[in-house]
């Protein structure tokens, strides 16, 4: 059975990356933009595979729902916080991407709270999906 939320929020997410990648020359820094393009894509596709395999996976219930609630946290939170760093300024945590260019204090934190929330996430997401596709347990 194909997990509809996820898939859904994944095509939601593809569709900001696209709509995004419309800006990206207006962005203050327009190669974090292009990086926010990029991973919006790549993350509403993880978002559509998980969604697509959820069904398989050995986990209880609630465990398929909390990783797919950490794949979607991670998956807008890393491009919020790339696509806001982009029109902020705030490069920082992105210092290839932003040639070092610095916003606000404000700013700098917000990316860097998504940013960092995202590297947790996005590991217990994966973490979590490959253990409920460990060998074994009711399919090949």
């Amino acid at each position: 059975m194909i997990d509809r939320s996820s898939v859904r929020w994944g095509f939601v997410l593809v569709l900001l990356a696209l709509l995004g990648a419309f800006f990206i020359p207006q962005a203050s820094i327009p190669r974090l933009a292009l990086s926010a393009h990029t991973v919006g894509l790549m993350s509403g596709l993880l978002l559509i595979a998980f969604g697509l395999l959820s069904s398989h996976l050995a986990l209880s219930a609630p465990l398929v729902r909390g990783t797919r609630l950490l794949w979607i946290y991670s998956g807008f939170a890393n491009w919020l916080g790339c696509f806001y760093g982009a029109w902020a300024g705030a490069g920082t945590m992105t210092p290839v991407a932003s040639a070092g260019r610095q916003g606000s204090a404000l700013d700098e934190t917000i990316v860097s709270f998504l940013l960092i929330s995202v590297a947790v996430t996005a590991v217990l997401a994966v973490v979590l999906t490959l253990y409920g596709l460990r060998a074994g347990v009711g399919s090949n």
